[in-house]
């Protein structure tokens, strides 16, 4: 049987889609243009305008891409910026940081 998909992620590609829908009214672009512009087919553009869950997530660039807004995919998890990351990564720091014996590191670069 398959993993049923979380509703909050079910949400959220909904609202990718309506999002995506509003972007391509907004610029007058026909769901014809956007898929000849995405390299999709128009089945395809309806199916992620209506947040199928089962398009994927390639075709969401391509159309984030076509409006000019690829660079918004790269800072959903940003890392340097990903404060649960750092903060675990920082629980596990040693409380301290002993010189090797016979090492005569001041600890300068």
């Amino acid at each position: 049987m398959e993993n049923p998909i979380p509703l909050p992620v079910e949400r959220a590609i909904r609202k990718l889609g309506n999002d995506i829908s509003l972007a391509r009214r907004r610029r007058r672009i026909s769901q014809s243009s956007l898929a000849k512009r995405m390299g999709a087919s128009l089945s395809t553009v309806r199916r992620m305008e209506k947040g199928d869950v089962k398009v994927p997530i390639h075709f969401f660039a391509r159309a984030l891409h076509v409006f000019g807004e690829i660079q918004a995919l790269g800072r959903l998890l940003d890392t340097p910026n990903d404060e649960i990351g750092l903060m675990l990564m920082d629980e596990h720091l040693p409380k301290r940081v002993r010189s090797k014996s016979g090492s005569s590191s001041s600890g300068a670069l």
